[in-house]
C-alpha cells in the first residue's frame, strides 16, 4: 500500500481515538454530574466536557478531507506531521477543556495552524495535479 494511504489512515485511526476519548469523558460526566440523556446541559463540568467533544466532531469533519487531499497530491510528509499535530492539539484542546475552560486555548491553536497548513497544501497540491 502506498506511503501517503498507510500516513493518511495511521493519521485517521489516532482522530477517531481521540473521538471516542472525548466521547468517554462525557459520558463519564453524565454519571458523574446525574445528566440523563438527551440533556445537553445542566452542570458546567458536563458541558465543557461536552462542547470539548462536539467541537472536536466539528473540527474532525474539516481535518480529514484536507488531511487526504494533501496526503494524496504530493505532501503525504508534510500531512503526516501536520496530522500528527492536529491530534496532538486536539488531545490538548480536549483534557484542557475538561480541566478548565481556558485551558483549552493552546490546544485549539495548535489543531487551527496544523489546519490551515494541510488546507494550504491541499490547495497547492490539487492546483499543480490539475495542471
Amino acid at each position: 500500500m502506498d506511503n501517503a494511504i498507510l500516513s493518511a489512515a495511521f493519521i485517521t485511526l489516532l482522530n477517531v481515538l481521540v473521538l471516542f476519548i472525548a466521547m468517554g469523558l462525557v459520558g463519564r460526566a453524565r454519571g458523574k454530574y446525574g445528566i440523563k440523556a438527551p440533556a445537553c446541559s445542566g452542570h458546567e463540568q458536563f458541558e465543557c466536557a461536552y462542547r470539548a467533544h462536539m467541537n472536536t466532531v466539528e473540527q474532525t469533519v474539516m481535518f480529514l478531507p484536507v488531511l487526504w487531499i494533501a496526503s494524496l497530491n504530493g505532501f503525504e510528509l508534510w500531512a503526516h506531521w501536520l496530522g500528527a499535530a492536529w491530534i496532538v492539539g486536539r488531545i490538548w484542546y480536549v483534557l484542557g477543556y475538561n480541566k478548565a475552560p481556558q485551558a483549552r486555548s493552546g490546544g485549539f491553536l495548535i489543531g487551527f495552524l496544523a489546519f490551515l497548513g494541510l488546507f494550504i497544501l491541499s490547495a497547492i497540491g490539487l492546483y499543480q495535479n490539475m495542471h
